[in-house]
């Protein structure tokens, strides 16, 4: 949506059947949001289209700072700076339907206290949460598009870290990671014991055994029509034997 000069025109966001009027955020409150689009017309199901399929963003503005702390942030705002929110809606194309993923997580960075008067909003950002358990709402030309919106504010413009472990989203080290290695090397252990008894043990014994009966009645040398040869008893070939003598 343009004026006569190209430049975007922001229009409330749909009302919402629980409240009765367009999606709201209050300032350092967070909470999760039911938001109920009562109807998906024909209009706004072809921008749906158009945000989940990345071919348009989701873009909507809040104010850097509201008249007060308790009051509410909605699209349209008296503020002269305007932070953008821009909506990463999740979803997938279908010929005659489209699947949203209704659940949305919000994020506000603010640069202090949130309670303080000088306090401002940074930035702030709104993405979908695929769900891989269950489907994504499914919508026609007239259908509600029920949303779930998550808020949360963060006093600081980075993030903090992860609450789940010490060392990070899905920590590294577990008991039960020791138990793994353990086990594991264990097994290694094992197996190469049985590859050493069973197989290249006698295999070496073997060849070993072959090397010293080698050694003793078969080597000797040897010329063109005679020879001499080492342990071998008798004449014949052409040659002499020095062998064992009585």
């Amino acid at each position: 949506i343009s004026d006569s000069q190209g430049a975007l025109q922001y229009i409330p966001f749909a009302t919402c059947n629980e409240t009765g009027r367009p999606l709201e955020l209050y300032f350092g409150v967070e909470k999760d949001i039911n938001c109920t689009i009562a109807q998906i017309t024909d209009p706004l199901f072809h921008l749906l289209e158009f945000y989940v399929h990345n071919d348009a963003p989701l873009t909507c503005r809040i104010p850097s700072h509201p008249d007060s702390p308790t009051s509410a942030i909605t699209t349209v705002a008296t503020a002269d700076k305007f932070i953008p929110l821009v909506f990463a809606l999740a979803g997938t194309l279908q010929l005659s339907h489209l699947h949203i993923s209704s659940k949305l997580n919000v994020i506000l960075h603010t640069s202090t206290d949130l309670l303080h008067e000088e306090a401002d909003i940074l930035a702030a950002t709104a993405y979908s949460i695929p769900s891989l358990r269950s489907s994504s709402t499914k919508i026609v030309i007239g259908d509600p598009l029920p949303l779930q919106v998550s808020v949360r504010w963060y006093t600081s413009p980075s993030l903090p870290p992860s609450t789940t472990s010490p060392s990070g989203l899905g920590g590294h080290v577990y008991f039960s990671t020791m138990i793994y290695c353990f086990l594991s090397g264990g097994v290694g252990v094992a197996a190469s014991l049985a590859y050493w008894r069973g197989v290249e043990l006698p295999r070496r014994i073997r060849r070993y055994g072959k090397e010293r009966l080698g050694g003793g009645g078969e080597s000797g040398y040897a010329w063109p029509g005679g020879g001499v040869g080492v342990g071998t008893n008798g004449f014949g070939g052409g040659g002499y034997g020095v062998g064992k003598r009585d």
